[in-house]
């Protein structure tokens, strides 16, 4: 009996200081989240951003005009005014119909013997009109600015229509490259570079000519 008694009394002995430790610490670790900043907290709210992408409008029609150089052969370079209009099937294809005007300079020939022409006043102008598929090839942004991204796309076209030159309708190919950037949802500048072929018989010669064209427009989505 008086053993029993000696043992509890050892226990109780052992059991109240680490009682009044466990006490101390979670004091302690009361007083530390008390004491703590609410800055340093994770806040698990996101702020999200708000990005405004400038997609093609809604409508699939595009319209628009342009100017640039001609390379006629054997005609020198002259300045060349056009319109153009497209229709885009989907992201990465659209068909374009183009109208484009120009007037052929003096050849080399004509320069060199004065006095000698070979086509008339009329004869010099040069219209074509063509209509082609235009692929998509390298879709994507172009950061102009440090918080501003625009879209646009280098894309292949080809093509095939008539050229009115020197008193005759010249069937014609149309195989080119050009970039397209968009300003919004409604506004694109384009550069285009394009290489008209058809067969000329100017010199006596029928042969088949390269007539290279590069040009800078302005488009419009509606």
């Amino acid at each position: 009996m008086e053993t029993r008694f000696l043992c509890t009394v050892l226990a109780a002995s052992l059991l109240l200081p680490l009682q009044s430790v466990a006490a101390e610490q979670e004091g302690d670790n009361k007083a530390t989240v008390r004491d703590a900043d609410a800055e340093s907290v994770l806040d698990p709210r996101i702020e999200r951003r708000h990005i405004k992408e400038a997609d093609i409008d809604a409508e699939n029609f595009e319209i628009g005009l342009y100017t640039g150089i001609l390379s006629i052969e054997d005609f020198g370079s002259d300045p060349v005014l056009g319109v153009r209009l497209d229709y885009h099937l989907s992201e990465d294809v659209f068909l374009e119909g183009s109208l484009g005007r120009s007037k052929a300079g003096e050849t080399s020939f004509e320069t060199l013997n004065a006095g000698v022409q070979l086509l008339t006043d009329d004869e010099r102008e040069y219209t074509y009109y063509q209509v082609g598929v235009g692929y998509n090839l390298l879709p994507g942004e172009a950061f102009l600015s440090g918080n501003r991204a625009y879209n646009n796309a280098l894309y292949l076209m080809g093509g095939a229509g008539m050229t009115d030159f020197a008193g005759d309708d010249q069937f014609t190919l149309s195989l080119g490259v050009g970039y397209r950037l968009l300003l919004n949802d409604w506004m694109a500048v384009r550069v285009d570079m394009k290489d008209h072929i058809f067969n000329l018989d100017v010199l006596g010669e029928d042969k088949t000519t390269h007539n290279l064209e590069l040009t800078a427009g302005i488009g419009v989505f509606f």
